[in-house]
């Protein structure tokens, strides 16, 4: 049988382009081997049962790495993991049982070494999908049944049981401490208002005034928060049930809380920057505030940082800030300029996706951990995916699985698991840290009326805006 993958055994790091198509066919020829069909030695498409087949070890075979990652990332768009867990076992454990006790024990312990290999590509890689106590159940089984054949292959399977359930624990304290710091910034921000009134200065720039220094510690929390995001919650947050499949929807319950809580974190940082420069009374501190953020824009911009970048420039633009024309007509906005055009949404993001290029390409040929950070403008990496996953049938006519598409979509997440696994070289600072991810910062109406109250309305309808803002807010307050 041909090779599994058109990507020669591992995927390219190099930025994926919906303008080029990733299948080039020279010589086109198509060939099938039983219910699996190849186009120029490529994978193309298969049946479900036959691409489960395909996926199982046995002694004088293993599949590609691309195939396992492809498969087991994308199989959720037909039925739960656990089935696939459960129908995988049963084929390891079924293909091994002649009868014959002694010779069962031999061809356990030639197989074993492979059963482990896969199993550890699927707790390494997709290790959320062990939440589900099944799942644990499963592998539980398995080092059983591989323990009567080969004493090594359990020992290597109690040491991956072992580092999964510490995976699963550090994530259990990740989303807590994510949830106890919500709940903190999710306070009413008074103290906010009071300062404000009051003039007081306690803000970000007298946490950090060193633009450089606070783009590093934003792009902390984005390596942080990108670590653990499961390569499964892209499929997952756009998973649709298959027709073809009678079981219950695995989506149901969309398992993708930490990509939400990512986006959560985007569009906090957004409405910190807006508050940051709404909040002063005097407009030589608005006006400071602008240029600080600009600067910190363009850092963010050097590091890699794009998502930062995106959500700074986002918070600039919002309504609130951008109305403030006073206060920009003090600031010098060429800098602002360039990053807007660099952040273009025109031509579907033509300069971004010219600038991610290009800082994909430096991670590949980095010296230095600072090098090869790469961190995308996260919303649109998801509407990629999602538009790949939509405009293309998971199903052929005839039945069959589209791998064509499933490649495709293996290909944009593998890039994003390079991305995410580079360690942040720039030092910590707890203080600057606290402040970013716990200050309370207004909500769209607060910050509209803090920014009409800081440069007064300018025509009828906005003053009608403050009023109703007003009210609004007053009886919120007396709730």
């Amino acid at each position: 049988m041909p090779p599994t993958t058109p990507y020669a055994g591992k995927f390219s790091t190099s930025t994926y382009n919906n303008n080029i198509h990733l299948h080039k066919y020279h010589q086109p020829m198509e060939v099938s081997y039983g219910d699996m069909c190849y186009h120029d030695n490529s994978l193309v498409s298969g049946s479900l049962e036959a691409l489960i087949q395909h996926l199982v070890p046995t002694v004088d075979y293993y599949p590609d790495r691309s195939y396992v990652f492809t498969f087991l990332l994308s199989s959720r768009l037909f039925f739960h993991p656990y089935e696939l867990m459960s129908r995988l076992c049963h084929l390891c454990v079924e293909q091994h049982r002649s009868g014959d006790l002694l010779l069962d024990k031999i061809r356990i312990r030639d197989v074993a070494p492979k059963i482990v290999q896969l199993l550890t590509e699927w707790t390494e890689t997709f290790p959320y999908d062990f939440r589900d106590e099944r799942m644990m159940l499963c592998l539980k089984e398995m080092s059983h049944h591989l323990a009567r054949g080969d004493e090594y292959s359990w020992r290597a399977m109690q040491q991956m049981t072992q580092r999964l359930i510490r995976r699963l624990a550090a994530l259990g304290q990740y989303e807590e401490a994510i949830a106890t710091l919500n709940a903190s910034a999710a306070e009413r921000p008074t103290a906010l208002k009071a300062k404000q009134q009051n003039g007081q200065r306690n803000d970000v720039l007298s946490v950090c005034d060193n633009a450089f220094i606070l783009a590093q510690q934003l792009t902390h929390i984005e390596l942080d928060r990108l670590s653990f995001i499961g390569p499964e919650e892209f499929i997952q947050a756009f998973g649709v049930k298959d027709p073809h499949d009678n079981h219950k929807s695995f989506f149901r319950k969309r398992k993708t809380t930490n990509l939400e809580a990512y986006v959560a974190w985007f569009n906090r940082l957004s409405y910190l920057v807006a508050t940051e420069i709404c909040m002063p009374v005097k407009k030589k501190h608005r006006a400071r505030a602008l240029e600080f953020f600009i600067d910190v824009a363009r850092e963010c911009y050097n590091i890699g940082n794009f998502n930062s970048l995106m959500a700074i420039i986002t918070g600039m633009n919002m309504s609130p800030v951008s109305r403030l024309k006073k206060t920009w007509n003090k600031v010098n906005t060429d800098k602002f300029d360039i990053l807007e055009h660099q952040m273009d949404p025109s031509s579907n993001f033509s300069n971004y996706r010219t600038a991610l290029r290009g800082a994909t390409q430096r991670s590949i040929t980095a010296h230095s951990n600072q090098e090869k950070i790469v961190i995308p403008f996260f919303s649109l990496l998801i509407k990629d995916i999602y538009f790949l996953n939509e405009g293309c049938a998971s199903r052929l006519p005839n039945g069959h699985v589209n791998f064509e598409k499933l490649w495709d979509l293996a290909k944009q997440v593998s890039e994003f698991l390079v991305w995410r696994q580079v360690m942040c070289p720039f030092e910590r600072d707890r203080k600057i840290l606290q402040y970013l991810v716990t200050t309370p910062v207004f909500t769209e109406d607060e910050l509209h009326l803090a920014s009409y109250e800081t440069e007064g309305p300018e025509n009828h309808l906005e003053k009608d805006s403050r009023r109703s803002l007003r009210t609004s807010l007053l009886h919120r307050e007396h709730r």
